[in-house]
Formats: structure tokens, C-alpha cells, sequence
């Protein structure tokens, strides 16, 4: 197996291990805001020693989009963390992954860059999956069996475009900016924004889940350098490509830990939506 298929498999199996810790921690009795404050507070330690490692200035120069890049991405994770502690793994995982439908839509807008229609076909899949994911089965239906909540559902989509919105000014802060200082921004508005709106809910917490806070993210670390490291040893097309994987690693987690399991309409809307993300990623080799 090429060494960069290996990393992506570890990135996608760390990142599927820190969802899993976020679900833990919230049946621990851990609010989403204390959990993202404490991922973020592990982020800005690392990511300042690595810029101070570089020797060069954390403040970089275009400020106000490296700010824009921060509050995009902390409310991203707020929604991402809120889909995780309420949905299956499974469910919150290609709720996510319905980003590349906003990053090409707002790179179009704002970047100019062109909509190939690979992705286009990514779209519609990716609409057609997620109607397909939200509309109640029959025997759903009849036995008022509870289907996906839709606050939840709109919490994971607008995860997905938060994170849109941060990839997009990732790639235009690229031309200026050390990743490093890129990087820095986020935990840096993560941090008080998530202590802001934690308020007096903050819960001292035991010692079984201050240990799944600390894997929360020292798993992001993992899921991260293996990322980082797939992407410096293959082209990015295949690497997002094989990164799906998280998807069947977060599927047997929630199975295994949480005995969750799928329904119907959530592998077939699923895969319309992985289906379409694999396209508009291959297409790009």
C-alpha cells in the first residue's frame, strides 16, 4: 500500500476517533462549548510552539481575513460538535462532507473559479442524498418512529458551510500567508468566543472525561499530520478521495460504541453524497 494511502487512512481514522470522543464527552455530561474550548485550547498551545519553532510573527498580515478564517471555522466546529452530540456518527459525518457543494459555490462567487461539471453532478447528487437522508421511511411513518431532527440536521449543514467558507479563504490566504500563522487564527477566536458563549455552564469534569477530552484533540492532531503529510505525498484529488473512508470508520464506531446503526434512507442518501464527493475529487487528478 503507497505510504500516502496509509496516511490518509490514519487521518480519517483519527478524525472518526475525535468525532466519536466529541459524542463521549457530551453523554459524559460535557457542554459542545467546553468541548470546543478544550480542543481549541490543545490547538493554540501547538500551534504556537510551531510558530515559534518557524521564528516568525503569529499575526500575519492580511488580519482581517485571517480573522474572517477564524470565526468561520469556530462556528463551523460549534455546529459540526452540536451534529455530533446529537446524530449518529454516521449521519453527522456525511452531513459534513456535503462541504465541497459550498466550496464550490463560494470560490464562484468570490474567487471567480470556475464550476466544473463534475461538480455540478457533485451537487445534485448531494442534493438528492440529502432529501433522500431527511424524508421519513414508511414504517417510519406509521410508527411515529423518530426521524433525523432537523435542528440538528441544519446545525450539520451549516457546519459544512462554515468550513467551506474557511477552506476558501484558506486557499486565498495561501498567497500571503505562513500556514502556520493560518493555522493560529483559528483556535486563537475559538477559544474565547467558545468561553463567551460557555458562560456559567462550565462542568468540572471527572477524570474518565477530562482523559476523552485530552483525545479529543490529540486525535485532531493525528487526523491533521496525517492529512497534512497524504497531501505532501500524493495529489490532492486521490487523497480526498480515499479520506471518505471516515465515513465507514465513524459508521462502526457509533456501531460498536454507541450501537447506532444506519438506516435504509441513510446509506442510500449517503451514498449519493460520498458518490458525488468521490466524482468531483477524482475529476480533479
Amino acid at each position: 500500500m503507497p505510504l500516502a494511502i496509509r496516511y490518509v487512512l490514519l487521518s480519517a481514522l483519527g478524525f472518526a476517533l475525535m468525532t466519536a470522543c466529541v459524542k463521549q464527552a457530551a453523554l459524559l455530561g460535557i457542554p459542545v462549548f467546553e468541548i470546543v474550548a478544550a480542543r481549541a485550547l490543545v490547538s493554540l498551545l501547538i500551534s504556537y510552539l510551531d510558530i515559534r519553532r518557524k521564528g516568525i510573527s503569529p499575526w500575519g498580515k492580511e488580519k482581517g481575513l485571517l480573522f474572517a478564517r477564524g470565526l468561520a471555522g469556530t462556528l463551523a466546529l460549534i455546529c459540526v460538535y452540536y451534529a455530533v452530540t446529537t446524530l449518529p456518527l454516521a449521519e453527522a459525518v456525511v452531513l459534513q462532507y456535503t462541504y465541497p457543494v459550498f466550496t464550490a459555490i463560494i470560490a464562484w462567487l468570490f474567487l471567480r473559479e470556475s464550476i466544473q461539471r463534475a461538480t455540478i453532478l457533485c451537487i445534485v447528487l448531494s442534493l438528492f442524498g440529502l432529501g433522500i437522508m431527511v424524508q421519513p421511511t414508511e414504517p417510519q411513518i406509521e410508527t411515529l418512529q423518530q426521524t433525523l431532527p432537523w435542528l440538528s440536521v441544519l446545525a450539520g449543514l451549516l457546519g459544512a458551510l462554515g468550513s467551506a467558507i474557511a477552506y476558501v479563504l484558506v486557499r486565498r490566504l495561501g498567497r500571503s500567508e505562513d500556514s502556520a500563522v493560518i493555522i493560529f487564527y483559528f483556535p486563537l477566536i475559538a477559544l474565547p468566543i467558545s468561553l463567551l458563549l460557555l458562560g456559567g455552564n462550565f462542568v468540572i469534569p471527572s477524570g474518565h472525561a477530562l482523559l476523552v477530552l485530552l483525545l479529543v484533540g490529540i486525535f485532531t492532531q493525528i487526523g491533521q499530520i496525517g492529512l497534512t503529510k497524504a497531501m505532501t505525498a500524493e495529489k490532492a484529488g486521490k487523497v480526498g478521495a480515499y479520506s471518505y473512508i471516515q465515513v465507514v470508520f465513524s459508521a462502526a464506531l457509533g456501531f460498536f460504541i454507541f450501537a447506532e446503526f444506519p438506516s435504509f434512507n441513510t446509506i442510500l442518501g449517503a451514498s449519493l453524497i460520498i458518490g458525488g464527493a468521490l466524482i468531483n475529487a477524482l475529476s480533479k487528478r
